[in-house]
């Protein structure tokens, strides 16, 4: 009796794990090619994509799923290369750093995170928190909270009163003298040592903050902040530690030190002169524009009182140029990974950033490209960005063609992340 219950056990065992779902896809989009296949099924087997077959094929055993997306079009799952996952944009912001606790922050970071993953976006590359991103990170793989994949810097890196050193706008008991621990660097040796703080607190990239940014408590949005040997010290220590650097800039000096400093992606880029655009093509250097928190955050900038008065002129010189600066890089030949700085405004809007793209001259596939397969490149990760055999399924569709109707991609219909679907 033990042994035929043990085999009854086993059995239905089988069924589960053997069970796949045929996924019937009225149009699908090869992002590889740049090509849109017609009248596809995809199968998919617990986390993997284990066929692509024309027309729209019928399960083998009854044990198996169809899910019917005939009158839809299907992509991967998006990847958007620059987010804070931990908080989102509010008047009350600059005052929640002295009333929230980490605590605080993480569960705030679970609803984010899971309005990411409902929009499409099923990786992100989250680019500076407090470190609770990275917790978040582990709790998600694990399954205990619904969200993207998260490749976090955890706490960007930042000189004294730096973009992102994390006392601007304290009163002076609080500001302290933060250091490489708190991922305030001045000097070569802070900078290694900040980046092996990461490393050990678990980070997957380094960021850092090249030059001023527009919503730090500060009087620059623009100056170089980092001198070039710190960056090469950084960019060094990081390649030991097999992780990439990422360089918010908005000034074009900080942006050239970044460059030939070794990052890999520069982040928002919105004084970039063509000198700047032809070293990043030089150096393999990728572009991530975030032009809608751009335009969000120099729209609320006229909001009275939304942000500390320091903060207003910055935004309201520095948003609105970023979309005419991508448009620059895109024609010259700049390398493009999608990214939006979502938690600078609500999160699940991350879908806006296409309409911009496509609007300053970029043709749609390109930019569905660079939200799959650039990002998959510059993550290092060849299982994402495509629907391909053996990729992880992820794997998401919209409602219109979107080489036709590109804003189509701002209301994500279905999404399966590793196989499980967590909207249909």
């Amino acid at each position: 009796m033990k042994f035929l219950s043990i085999s009854i056990f086993l059995f239905f065992t089988s069924i589960i794990f053997s069970q796949n779902t045929y996924i019937h896809c009225g149009k699908l989009i090869d992002t590889k090619n740049g090509k849109i296949l017609k009248e596809m099924t995809v199968v998919v087997s617990e986390n993997k994509i284990t066929a692509i077959e024309k027309g729209y094929k019928k399960p083998s055993t009854n044990a198996d799923k169809i899910i019917d997306l005939k009158n839809k079009t299907v992509l991967p799952g998006l990847i958007d290369m620059h987010v804070h996952i931990e908080n989102e944009s509010n008047p009350n912001i600059y005052l929640e750093r002295y009333t929230l606790n980490d605590v605080d922050a993480a569960f705030h970071s679970t609803v984010f995170a899971k309005t990411t993953l409902l929009a499409g976006f099923t990786t992100v590359r989250d680019l500076g928190g407090s470190g609770v991103n990275i917790a978040l990170r582990n709790a998600i793989s694990k399954g205990y909270v619904d969200g993207p994949r998260i490749y976090t810097a955890g706490k960007a890196l930042a000189t004294t009163g730096g973009h992102a050193d994390p006392t601007n706008g304290s009163r002076k008991e609080l500001m302290g003298d933060p250091g490489p621990k708190e991922g305030v660097v001045n000097g070569v040796s802070d900078a290694r040592k900040a980046v092996r703080q990461r490393y050990k607190n678990g980070a997957d990239w380094i960021k850092i903050t090249a030059t001023g940014g527009v919503l730090s408590v500060a009087k620059s949005g623009q100056n170089p902040q980092f001198t070039i040997e710190e960056i090469k010290a950084i960019c060094e220590t990081a390649k030991d530690y097999d992780m990439h650097v990422a360089a918010h800039a908005h000034g074009d000096e900080g942006m050239q030190r970044a460059i030939l400093g070794g990052v890999k992606t520069i982040e928002h880029g919105t004084l970039m002169s063509d000198k700047t655009m032809q070293m990043m093509i030089d150096h393999d250097v990728y572009y991530v524009p975030t032009i809608t928190a751009g335009k969000e955050v120099s729209d609320k900038a006229k909001i009275k009182g939304y942000y500390p008065a320091i903060i207003v002129p910055k935004a309201l010189e520095i948003g609105p140029k970023i979309q005419g600066t991508f448009a620059k890089a895109y024609k010259k030949g700049v390398k493009i990974a999608f990214g939006t700085d979502a938690g600078v405004y609500p999160h699940g809007l991350n879908g806006k950033e296409f309409y911009f793209m496509v609007e300053a001259g970029m043709p749609e596939m390109k930019a569905i490209q660079t939200a799959t397969i650039n990002n998959a490149v510059v993550l290092k990760n060849d299982k994402i960005g495509r629907i391909a055999v053996g990729n992880y399924a992820d794997i998401i569709a919209v409602d219109e063609d979107p080489t036709k109707n590109i804003k189509t991609m701002e209301n994500v219909v279905f999404v399966m992340k590793n196989g499980i679907i967590y909207k249909n």
